[in-house]
């Protein structure tokens, strides 16, 4: 049944905006909330109108012969990246890059504490926590850093993979801007937002479950502009403490727009859920979301259009020795076009329609 349409979606003294709830809605009839599965990878010219509709799709088992897909266990990883550091983000939920409620009850965008550790250490630390969570304490470690880190810190592991994807090299005419690398266990989950890549995201061990929305559902995120704080260790004790962090003059250029709905009903930042899904009040667009949900088995790739909304869990099996591991081709996208502009133009919208913040 199509939502009917409210006047709650107004702030003060502002008329109600249906249309955007009838975009989301005309979205839903014209497009499939289940995402389409390929059996092999597709050809450059396939792809190419996958990109153009900005519609992602999944492919089942296509790595099979890659080495790092055959190599990359606990021991073989320890071996190859033996004596090296790497960067660990440490937060105490596994809210790293997330909306969280400070204490005094406000709202501000939580980015983890960030140490260099032995790999050998970081990754005994996930795999303990994973299979004996009792006996680690309460902090997530989680194997994050977006800068291309595959040519970095993890720079023993690049030969085990491809350095681009053949199909998108030749449709988008350009290499990877980037090549990471992430680690963690099923404590670490990724809020909701998006990145202006084209994304190609390939699971090697244990599973990613993501929550996709087309950048047409930015009413429904709850953009705000939020405070940034950072975890730090308290001297002395170890324990990790969110401080807001020092902007000189108060700049508003500092706060960092986000989205503070989680359409998995869980409370953001703290804050409780409405209607048995995770948001902030006032957000009747979320009623007209229907969001794309898939799960990625150990070998799979996954493209995820750029600027889609998406959060990520994970998990493991028996099997997965304990951690999660995947690896990701980021093209940057084409902004020439209709497609930037115009979800651009709905974000704009929605940002007005809740006023300043």
């Amino acid at each position: 049944m199509t939502p009917q349409h409210t006047n709650a979606d107004a702030g003060p003294g502002r008329a109600p905006n249906p249309l955007l709830g009838d975009l989301i809605t005309t979205y839903n009839d014209l497009n499939s909330t289940v995402i389409d599965e390929l059996d092999e990878e597709p050809s450059a010219l396939e792809f190419m109108r996958y990109v153009a509709r900005n519609t992602p799709f999944v492919v089942r088992g296509c790595v099979p012969d890659w080495e790092a897909f055959r190599l990359w266990d606990k021991e073989f990883l320890v071996d190859t990246m033996r004596g090296r550091k790497v960067n660990v983000a440490v937060t105490p939920r596994g809210n790293a890059d997330a909306p969280t409620q400070m204490e005094d009850g406000s709202l501000v965008f939580a980015k983890p504490h960030e140490e260099d550790q032995d790999f050998e250490e970081f990754l005994n630390y996930v795999i303990n926590q994973e299979k004996n969570p009792s006996s680690q304490g309460s902090e997530i470690r989680y194997a994050q850093t977006q800068n291309n880190n595959l040519h970095d810190e993890y720079s023993p592991l690049l030969p085990h993979l491809p350095t681009t994807i053949p199909f998108a090299r030749i449709a988008l005419g350009r290499a990877p801007d980037a090549l990471n690398l992430w680690i963690g266990n099923s404590r670490s989950v990724t809020a909701m937002h998006r990145d202006g890549y084209e994304n190609l995201y390939v699971q090697i061990r244990g599973r990613k479950h993501f929550v996709l929305m087309p950048a047409l559902c930015a009413p429904a995120v709850r953009e705000l502009r939020l405070d940034p704080a950072t975890y730090r260790r308290e001297e002395g004790t170890g324990k990790l403490v969110l401080e807001r962090d020092v902007v000189e003059g108060g700049d508003e250029d500092a706060r960092v727009p986000f989205p503070t709905w989680d359409p998995d009903g869980v409370a953001v930042g703290g804050r409780e859920g409405i209607e048995g899904r995770g948001t902030v009040e006032g957000n009747v667009f979320a009623e007209f979301v229907q969001p794309m949900r898939v799960t990625l088995e150990p070998g799979d790739m996954l493209y995820l259009p750029a600027i889609w909304y998406h959060k990520v869990s994970q998990s493991c099996s028996e099997d997965d020795e304990g951690f999660v591991l995947a690896v990701n081709y980021w093209y940057d996208m084409d902004y020439s076009g209709p497609l930037y502009p115009l979800t651009n133009l709905v974000r704009t919208m929605s940002s007005a329609l809740q006023g300043p913040k």
